[in-house]
């Protein structure tokens, strides 16, 4: 099971030896989300040396995201905002990433197990292969709402959300699995709290963004499992930008006017009890730099 994370900072989570097997060089990574059940992560990897593996296969799907440096995959240069997706069966050409490089490493359906070797498993659909995407080259479309289906539908039709818009990484048309960049423009709004059928994480790349949970600005992250309410949300002056990922098709189910109460008569706690505090009825993985939740009663 995928904890419910919301908010925290990379910076303030510990550095584990990165589980890249049969790589040679040093890596280090930062767990932002962690599956103890079946190995799925989300992971911020940092490459302390160059470092570089003979291609393979991942028993999980896997997905890189450069932040910073150099990574060749294959015959490609990969560099800042370069993406790539490995699906479970297809072979990954051998990879080198110079020192000091950074990515985000997404495990999906599996544990970070990999077999060296050069074809492809026997069982590959032949529909998915290797994903590559530059990132920075690619143009920025409004996301919309369409006719017919799923707000954020990748088709170019639709009604526009004013002030959103979308770089498609990665999109399964079986599953609805989808990776894509997300910007908002400067101080976009949207109130009405929303929930999902789906997951939702996210990674802050740039700008900032107040919501329930708190302020994101360049570092921070959520995961948010389905059916988790969020909302009230407010862009910078600079607008946000996202790297954002869901397991399906993402609806957004609103709800105005939302409260949460709780009733009943405190027994050693409240008003006479100096010190304590009232329950809480939702507190998510947190880390200390991005403070306090702005109401614990808030769902």
């Amino acid at each position: 099971m995928r904890p419910h994370v919301e908010l925290i900072d990379e910076k303030d989570l510990i550095w584990h030896p990165a589980e890249l097997p049969h790589g040679s060089g040093e890596a280090r990574q930062r767990n932002l989300n962690y599956c103890e059940e079946k190995g799925e992560a989300s992971l911020l990897v940092e490459f302390t040396s160059d470092w570089s593996r003979p291609a393979g296969l991942h028993a999980a799907q896997t997905e890189w995201y450069v932040l910073s440096g150099e990574v060749t995959v294959g015959d490609q240069v990969l560099v800042k905002d370069d993406y790539l997706m490995a699906p479970q069966g297809v072979l990954m050409p051998a990879v080198k990433a110079k020192a000091g490089t950074r990515i985000l490493l997404f495990r999906e359906y599996a544990d970070w197990a990999f077999t060296p070797g050069n074809a492809h498993g026997a069982n590959r659909n032949p529909a998915h292969e290797l994903v590559i995407k530059q990132a920075s080259k690619m143009d920025w479309y409004d996301v919309t709402h369409p006719t017919h289906g799923s707000p954020m539908d990748f088709s170019r039709g639709g009604t526009p959300v004013p002030g959103l818009f979308i770089k498609l990484l990665h999109h399964d048309k079986v599953t609805g699995f989808y990776t894509r960049l997300i910007h908002a423009k400067a101080n976009w709004k949207e109130h009405p709290l929303a929930h999902h059928p789906c997951y939702e994480e996210a990674f802050t790349l740039e700008g900032s963004f107040e919501y329930n949970f708190g302020t994101m600005y360049p570092g921070t992250y959520f995961f948010r499992p389905a059916g988790v309410r969020h909302g009230d949300f407010v862009a910078g002056d600079e607008g946000t930008t996202w790297l954002l990922r869901c397991d399906g098709r993402l609806v957004d189910w609103y709800t105005d006017n939302a409260r949460v109460e709780m009733h009943g008569d405190p027994v050693n706690w409240g008003p006479d009890f100096p010190g304590s505090e009232p329950p809480v009825m939702l507190q998510a993985t947190r880390s200390r730099s991005v403070g306090p939740m702005k109401d614990p009663h808030y769902v």
